[in-house]
Parts: structure tokens; sequence; C-alpha cells
């Protein structure tokens, strides 16, 4: 996955901070030129410079993005984003993102929107942490978005009661994505839960991950 921030300049605003944990972990955050009327909480945070640039040259919603860096070690990212491996580790990341970036975000810049306003985004194994955490917490998140997910975390036998509407999208040049990202829409809309499944033309980590997330936010916050 390509991390370069080098995506031009953007209206909006740009900070990342070292927060207190697995020994600190960076959080960048996009805060948009007028009042957010939306927020999007976002693994792989390196990359929220490329989804800002993205959002900006879009009509969509004025979007907050907060992105909680990854683990360097890409064994520690797939812990901490799929729940199956290891627990005890995805729970630790799960306090982290949902409770203690939220109160920070809130303390930090004044933002607290409600459920209805707030998604939870990831792409690739970041997809999955999405799923999850919106499977987990729907009074925190009322929409997911999804791009390419990877198969650590598979729609489980029973679906929850609440899970927040999601829309996913996956490239026709990444079949073994594509095939796990249709197989959530597929399990999804079985358990009753509005769903969008896209496909686009592309591979793992092409433009269209990016390009995708205003008409996610679009989707989402324009009703």
């Amino acid at each position: 996955m390509d991390d370069s921030p080098t995506v031009g300049a953007v209206s909006g605003e740009l900070l990342t901070e070292t927060l207190d944990y697995d020994g600190g972990r960076q959080v960048t955050v996009y805060v948009p030129p007028g009042p957010p009327e939306a927020i999007v909480f976002a693994g792989d945070g390196q990359l929220v410079p490329r989804w800002a640039a993205a959002l900006e040259a879009t009509v969509a919603p004025a979007t907050m993005v907060v992105g909680v860096h990854r683990s360097a070690d890409e064994t520690w990212r797939l812990h901490e984003y799929s729940p199956g491996f290891d627990p005890e580790r995805f729970a630790a990341h799960e306090r982290f993102f949902v409770d203690d970036v939220s109160r920070w975000t809130t303390a930090t810049f004044g933002v607290a929107l409600p459920a209805a306003r707030t998604a939870v985004f990831g792409v690739s194994a970041g997809g999955e942490l999405a799923l999850a955490l919106g499977a987990r917490h729907p009074r925190t998140f009322s929409a997911v978005f999804c791009a390419s997910p990877g198969a650590g975390y598979r729609p489980p036998a029973t679906m929850p009661a609440t899970m927040p509407r999601t829309y996913l999208v996956a490239g026709t040049l990444e079949p073994f994505f594509l095939d796990n990202a249709t197989r959530w829409a597929a399990a999804l809309a079985d358990a009753g839960v509005e769903v969008v499944m896209r496909e686009r033309v592309g591979a793992h980590g092409d433009a269209f991950w990016q390009k995708e997330l205003p008409l996610m936010v679009a989707w989402a916050f324009s009703r």
C-alpha cells in the first residue's frame, strides 16, 4: 500500500499528534475549511492527506477525517484490525480507537457530532476494522465505509442484531478482495442491513479507494 502523502495542498487543516498508546501512536486529522457536517474515523491514518484532497475536490458535505496510524509491524496491524487473530490485541486497539481517540478529538477540536453524522472507514485490512467496529459499536457509528476488505474477518454465522448501513467497494482487478466485499454485501443484505456494493476498474491500492470516499460520504450524509 502506497503511503505517500504528496497529493497537493488542501484548504483545510492537517494536524498529526502522537497519543499515548502502544508506546506512542500517531493520529492525523483533517479539519475541513467550513464547520464539519460529518466525521469519519479511520485506520491507516497515514492516508488522511490524500483522502482530504479527494473530499475537497468534490461537493460532498464538509467532513472531518480522524485517522489512526497503523502499526509499523504488519503482523501487529493485522492483529489490531481483525478480531480473530489476537482478541486481546484487537480489544486494546478497539478501546483506543473508539474511546480514547474520540475523547481526544472532542477535547482538541470541539467537534462532537451524533452517531447519525459519524462513520468508520477503512481500506484493505482497515476495511475489516471498519466492519468489525461498525458491528460492535452501532450506537457510535451510523455508517461503515469499506474498500477492498481482506478475509481475516468474515461475516459471522449470525449477524449482529443491529448493524450500521454499509457501503462497500472493490476493484475488478483484485478478485480476492472483490470476493470478500461481495461476500459481506450478500451477508449484510440477507440480514436486512442497508448496503451498497460497488465494483470499480482497478487493482488493490489504486486511486479508486480515495475517489470513492466522497461518494460514500455523500451517500451517508447528504440525506
